[in-house]
């Protein structure tokens, strides 16, 4: 039998969330997901912040966030200090980690979970059916030629409760925005690296992100020269 005091045990040999197990509440693995621009991040933090009024101790991850550091940041300019997650971290390690020292893990915040691998979503699912440790996945669903991200597909297929926010993002006609268009040099494009990252990008390429509805991406139609809503800019 393994021994719970023994941070290399099986992850089910120890409880990471207080005292869940004793009230008989099932832990979940909840995915929010939508295009940019419709308040995940900002949903991340507020979540952490309820949790943590209640007695709960959570542990926020990110993956590639806009600000380059490890952080979950908003553009309304909330933030907070986060672990920032490599391909090769396995999430229950780091969970096993803070065990060792003694530290309770309640729930994980997951910012930026489209850039998490396959594998690290394996692991959350581990997480809240062997540990009881609830996970809150934040993250696009699909990449600029609207396509699901191999994270967001699995999240998809294994979340128990897939969440859709409602924030209204809108394309420059007024639509719903639903997808996210990589635009370079002025247009649409529609191939190259799923993860574009500031600095493989030419110095005299503008390449930057707009929100559009399904008919103007499928055209292709940025809108009026003018238009500036829904748009980033790679820093």
């Amino acid at each position: 039998m393994s021994n719970p005091t023994d941070p290399t045990s099986a992850l089910s040999a120890v409880p990471a969330a207080g005292d869940r197990r004793s009230t008989r509440l099932r832990a979940a693995l909840k995915f929010f997901y939508g295009p940019m621009d419709c308040g995940k991040s900002t949903l991340a933090l507020q979540i952490n912040h309820n949790h943590a009024r209640q007695g709960r101790h959570g542990l926020l991850l990110t993956k590639l966030d806009r600000s380059h550091a490890p952080r979950i940041t908003s553009r309304i300019g909330l933030g907070a200090t986060a672990v920032e997650v490599e391909d090769a971290m396995d999430l229950r390690e780091l969970v096993r980690s803070r065990w060792a020292r003694g530290a309770r893990v309640d729930y994980l915040i997951c910012d930026e979970a489209q850039f998490y691998t396959v594998e690290q979503v394996e692991q959350m699912a581990d997480l809240v059916d062997c540990s009881s440790v609830d996970v809150y996945a934040f993250g696009l669903a699909t990449d600029f030629r609207s396509e699901l991200f191999p994270a967001a597909r699995r999240l998809f297929e294994l979340a128990d409760e897939l969440l859709r926010l409602q924030v209204e993002v809108l394309c420059w006609c007024g639509r719903d925005g639903q997808l996210n268009a990589r635009v370079a040099g002025g247009a649409v494009v529609r191939e190259g690296d799923q993860v574009v990252v500031a600095d493989t990008v030419p110095d005299e390429v503008e390449v930057r992100y707009q929100v559009l509805c399904r008919q103007h991406y499928r055209a292709g139609d940025l809108g009026p020269a003018d238009t500036v809503a829904g748009q980033l800019r790679l820093p």
